[in-house]
């Protein structure tokens, strides 16, 4: 799977629970810390004015750290 604009969050967290400092070092909601968010990667970005590439990009490059230590 790889990571697009269309990915949900949940998705991502769920399947890597490692992911949600990514999204924290970008500054949004932390989903653990009361005020997720269960949308697609590209609405939580427009919300909260951070550059979807580069997200996308940060998000797929840990992704692959994951799956390489499976």
């Amino acid at each position: 799977m790889k990571i697009t604009e269309q990915t949900s969050v949940e998705e991502i967290v769920a399947k890597y629970p490692g992911m949600t400092k990514v999204f924290i070092d970008f500054g949004l909601p932390c989903l653990v810390c009361g005020e997720p968010f269960w949308g697609t990667v590209e609405e939580l970005a427009r919300q909260n004015n951070v550059d979807l590439k580069s997200l996308i990009k940060a998000l797929n490059k840990k992704k692959e750290e994951f799956d390489e230590k499976i």
